[in-house]
C-alpha cells in the first residue's frame, strides 16, 4: 500500500516525467548479481557472466502490477525475438520480494524474460532511486541501460513513461551488429 501511495505521489508531483539517467553512456557498468524469476522458477544472474553472451539490457522498474510496469513488461516480452536475433538478453529489475517476480515473470512478462531482485545497493549503484518529495526510496524509477560486452552502458534512457523503453533498448542492440 505505502509503494502505490508513493507512485501516486511520484506521479501527481510531476516525477512520472522524464528524469535523466544518472550512469551516462561510456561508464562502466556496476557489477551486478541477483537473484529473480524466469518462468516463474527461480533465476540467478551474473551481469559478467550474461556479458560474454552478449549484450544485455537492464531495464530497472517501479513497481510489479503496476499500470506502467505491467505495460512495458508486455512490450518487452513481445518484442523478445527481436532481442535475442540481435543477441541481446533482457532482465528486468525491481525492490520486488521474490515470490512477486515469480508470479509477474509468468504472468507479464509471459515466461519471456527474467525478472530479479534490485536490492538497495544495485539500485544506489546504477543511480537508479525513485525520488519522492526530494527523499530516496527504496523503489528504483524507470530507467533502461544498454550494455555492451566489453560492460559499457551504450545507452541509457531514464524517463517513467514506459512507452519508447523498448523502442530504445532494442535500436541500441541492433546498432551494436552494425
Amino acid at each position: 500500500m505505502m509503494r502505490k501511495l508513493l507512485i501516486g505521489l511520484a506521479a501527481s508531483l510531476g516525477l512520472a516525467g522524464a528524469a535523466n539517467a544518472s550512469l551516462p553512456v561510456g561508464a562502466k557498468a556496476p557489477a551486478l548479481t541477483t537473484t529473480g524469476a524466469l518462468a516463474g522458477k527461480p533465476f540467478n544472474f551474473n551481469l559478467a557472466s550474461a556479458l560474454k553472451r552478449g549484450p544485455v539490457v537492464l531495464y530497472f522498474y517501479p513497481k510489479a502490477f503496476t499500470k506502467g510496469c505491467t505495460l512495458e513488461a508486455r512490450a518487452f516480452s513481445e518484442a523478445m525475438d527481436e532481442f535475442r536475433k540481435a543477441g541481446a538478453q533482457v532482465i528486468g529489475l525491481s525492490a520486488d520480494d521474490l515470490g512477486t517476480l515469480k508470479r509477474f515473470s509468468v504472468e507479464e512478462c509471459r515466461n519471456a524474460f527474467p525478472v530479479a531482485i534490485a536490492n538497495k545497493k544495485v539500485i544506489r549503484d546504477y543511480q537508479v532511486s525513485l525520488p519522492v518529495v526530494g527523499k530516496i526510496t527504496t523503489m528504483s524509477n524507470r530507467t533502461t541501460y544498454v550494455i555492451d560486452r566489453r560492460g559499457r552502458i551504450v545507452m541509457a534512457h531514464s524517463d517513467m513513461d514506459w512507452s519508447e523503453h523498448v523502442r530504445k533498448a532494442l535500436e541500441a542492440v541492433q546498432a551494436l551488429k552494425r
